[in-house]
């Protein structure tokens, strides 16, 4: 286990080599769809670019059915304990709690594989909170696959409940456990 604390940083040049490293071992940091060798080739044909498109407020995003929509307004931050181990966004329609149909949640998140079960995600979580309400959010909402039972313990962690078993039709006809944090 490194030594250092764990910190939520933003995206940078700085720290890009740490994220590039990770997807070059095939880590993910969408958990629908591994996008591990796009953004990869998106990075290296130009760091500055993909950077400011992580960090972007506009634009469009493709969903896993190939439509695209508009992006939300988002936080996206990367964990951090001396080298990269994760990834972390928070998404937001201004002035809802509520999320379009196309969106799993509010919170996403992704540790690598080689930094797991060293309680990253549910501190990065803890930390994503206070951000979420900051944006006028009274509660998140965030989605687990049934058979994901770390994420579901950091969700439930953090004050997660239950909501209910649903499908996004966007994404396959395989349920997702939809989860909700009051503020």
């Amino acid at each position: 286990m490194s030594e250092h604390a764990l910190t939520l940083e933003t995206p940078s040049l700085a720290l890009l080599p740490g994220y590039a490293d990770a997807l070059a071992r095939r880590w993910s940091p969408n958990n629908v769809r591994d996008v591990s060798a796009e953004q990869l080739a998106a990075l290296r044909a130009d760091a500055a670019g993909f950077i400011a498109s992580l960090l972007a407020q506009s634009g469009r995003i493709r969903l896993p059915d190939g439509s695209e929509v508009e992006k939300l307004p988002s936080v996206t931050r990367w964990l951090w304990d001396g080298e990269f181990c994760g990834a972390i966004g928070l998404r937001w329609q201004p002035g809802s709690d509520r999320l379009p149909d196309y969106v799993l949640g509010h919170i996403g998140f992704a540790v690598v594989p080689w930094k797991r079960r060293r309680g990253y995600a549910s501190r990065a979580l803890a930390s994503m909170l206070p951000v979420a309400r900051s944006v006028g959010l009274a509660r998140v909402e965030l989605t687990a696959e049934p058979g994901n039972a770390a994420s579901r313990r950091v969700i439930e962690k953090n004050g997660g409940r239950l909501v209910r078993k649903l499908v996004y039709p966007r994404y396959g006809p395989e349920p997702k456990l939809l989860y909700a944090i009051d503020l």
